[in-house]
């Protein structure tokens, strides 16, 4: 009776829910989906997963930068069937932007038939065009089979993928991004090879630049289109803030005729503009009577470059028809820029800073991961190695063990009951290290099961002389890697150095001159406050002059019977006498001793942890020896 109530079929269950909480958490699902894996790149290989498992499915088919090109039809198959099992338009169309130079400062694939054009044009079919991988995307991939990177199941659990590439190029600021997500979005504009390097090596050099220090070496987006960036405020905001506008124009110039008219030349557009778009508005403008000096308008591009020709009527002012145009056509766009990408599979908006030192730390644990990988092939060959050479010391006895066994594994049992010790060979010790003849040349050594296989595999034609030199100068080098693995393992500033080697190699092999020229106005000068984010802060003075700033996130509510924090530590004897919340651009007044009043920007305020007790405010202040601070105050209502 039991087993057959518990064989009995369970009535169906039904739970009742709230269709609002129903459709919200569906909504959520879905969103988190989008946001994470198709629209936002991640900021460590600056990569949507479409994009990556299209490289991904390239490196499997083996179509490096010199390899024969494949049709796009197989590269797209092979992605959707193994990785990516969406629409093949979609797909093909991620492949294609990844090979239009005037979508990417440096190309990821190599395309080889028709791609489109910048005048919209749509690309052929992908039967008859072909792509292999550029040098920037092998670059991107490199050690990827070195565990270097977490790998996942594909969607059928069939084979492995990648969650990010090693990615030794920094493709997220060199190439950028964009990508519509649900309630958010990112725009991030492209760069110059050359110059992310630079700003990459100075934050390795100084990790606590400032954003001027890094402007110097990145001075704005280079964009693949060229054209012209007017002002540095966009600039600023979006690497300060992450967000930004930037006002982009065309390059042109002013060509006279032999009839003595002027027409505008216009040799590079804005970012992401259509070409042919910018000369049906021109001529729509022309048309409705908006600008009246323009008598034609052509396209004479061709394949050696941009060239739309406006030509002027007579006595027609071609500065005013060129300020017409950025009015009323594309010539003149507005870029916003939005530094939004995944950390740590969540959304954030970053600073220019931030995106420097999380490719940073990306490639740190790349390389750690690199020589863990290595340290252990080197020492399982330095293993196998140890065991030959032993053996070869006493190889008369171990061939008669070999012989005397009926079969392969009671061999191998048998060869590691044989007590071996390094045999007193002049050569062998010359090559050897010294560590090695001392721990084997006075103790007896039993093998281990790999090291008595390899004996069993072992070739007779490694007996001669030559080749167990051979077996002991590989093993003097397998030592030598191994110690190196082991001091970079343990060494920071040598993980750096590779970083730094990495860079300058990546610097020489893309570096091309500037294509987007920045002008600036004759408002877009900037002080020190554009260089530093406007954000609430506390701070706090103690009783022994002790000043410092912390984020206002730094203290938490206190629920009933939680535990609290630490607000600040002080030397013994000292106390905290004043906290302030004010914003970063404020000033702070210090009344003194003397009668003197003075100001201070909390920005210059040293920002420290809650443990840190300050910077002395004499180190802040220009005070005399008797001069003391009798009150402070937060008020700004005279400035």
């Amino acid at each position: 009776m039991e087993e057959n109530a518990e064989n009995a079929v369970q009535p169906e269950r039904f739970e009742d829910i709230q269709i609002l909480d129903e459709l919200k958490n569906s909504y959520l699902n879905y969103a988190m989906s989008v946001i994470v894996s198709r629209a936002l790149p991640d900021v460590r290989d600056g990569l949507k997963p479409s994009q990556r498992r299209i490289l991904v499915a390239m490196n499997d088919l083996n179509l490096g930068p010199r390899s024969k090109h494949r049709k796009c039809a197989k590269i797209v198959g092979d992605t959707g069937g193994n990785y990516h099992p969406h629409g093949d338009q979609a797909t093909y169309g991620t492949l294609v932007r990844l090979a239009q130079e005037w979508n990417m400062r440096v190309q990821l694939i190599d395309p080889q038939g028709n791609f489109g054009s910048i005048d919209a044009d749509p690309p052929a079919a992908m039967r008859y065009t072909e792509a292999r991988m550029t040098q920037a995307a092998t670059d991107m991939l490199e050690d990827l089979k070195l565990d270097t990177v977490d790998f996942v199941p594909n969607y059928d659990e069939t084979r492995q993928e990648p969650t990010v590439l090693p990615s030794k190029f920094p493709n997220l600021l060199i190439n950028g991004g964009s990508g519509i997500a649900v309630g958010m979005a990112t725009n991030i504009p492209p760069h110059n090879a050359a110059e992310v390097c630079d700003a990459l090596l100075l934050m390795i050099e100084d990790p606590e630049c400032g954003f001027k220090e890094i402007l110097e070496r990145l001075p704005g987006p280079d964009l693949p289109t060229g054209g012209v960036i007017c002002g540095r405020k966009g600039i600023l905001d979006a690497y300060v803030t992450g967000r930004g506008h930037l006002k982009v124009r065309c390059k042109s110039h002013i060509e006279t005729n032999k009839r003595g008219r002027e027409s505008i030349i216009i040799t590079e557009i804005p970012y992401m503009v259509v070409k042919s778009t910018i000369v049906s508005k021109i001529a729509d403008c022309v048309r409705n009577g908006q600008i009246e000096d323009i008598s034609d308008i052509r396209d004479e591009s061709d394949r050696k470059g941009m060239r739309v020709v406006i030509e002027l009527k007579k006595d027609a002012d071609s500065n005013v028809v060129l300020n017409n145009l950025y009015r009323l056509t594309p010539l003149q766009n507005t870029f916003a820029a939005n530094n939004v990408a995944l950390v740590n599979n969540r959304p954030e908006i970053l600073n220019i800073k931030q995106m420097l030192r999380l490719f940073i730390n990306h490639r740190l644990n790349v390389i750690r991961r690199r020589t863990r990988h290595l340290l252990r092939k080197f020492r399982n060959r330095a293993h196998i190695l140890e065991g030959l050479i032993l053996a070869v010391g006493d190889i008369d006895e171990i061939i008669a063990i070999i012989k005397a066994s009926p079969d392969g594994p009671t061999a191998k049992i048998n060869l590691m009951k044989k007590p071996l010790r390094l045999a007193e060979a002049q050569t062998l010790n010359k090559l050897l290290p010294e560590a090695f003849i001392e721990q084997y040349s006075k103790n007896d050594y039993f093998l281990s099961g790999p090291q008595a296989d390899a004996i069993l595999t072992m070739q007779l034609q490694r007996l001669t002389g030559l080749e167990i030199e051979k077996l002991a100068k590989e093993y003097a080098e397998v030592a030598e890697k191994i110690a190196d693995f082991e001091a970079l393992l343990a060494s920071r500033d040598l993980q750096l150095d590779v970083i730094r080697e990495d860079l300058y190699e990546i610097k020489e092999r893309y570096k091309n001159p500037r294509r987007t020229q920045i002008i600036m106005d004759e408002a877009d000068t900037f002080e020190m406050e554009d260089l530093i984010a406007e954000e609430e802060v506390l701070v706090t003075i103690s009783h022994g002059g002790y000043i410092k700033r912390l984020p206002i996130d730094t203290y938490r509510k206190q629920g009933r019977g939680g535990r609290g924090i630490i607000g600040s530590d002080t030397k013994e004897g000292d106390f905290l006498e004043h906290l302030f919340v004010a914003f970063t651009h404020d000033y702070l007044l210090f009344f003194t001793s003397k009668g003197i009043c003075h100001w201070l920007k909390v920005y210059n305020i040293p920002a420290m942890s809650r443990q840190s007790k300050g910077r002395n405010i004499i180190n802040l202040l220009q005070l005399d020896k008797d001069e003391k601070i009798r009150d402070c105050s937060s008020n700004t209502e005279f400035f």
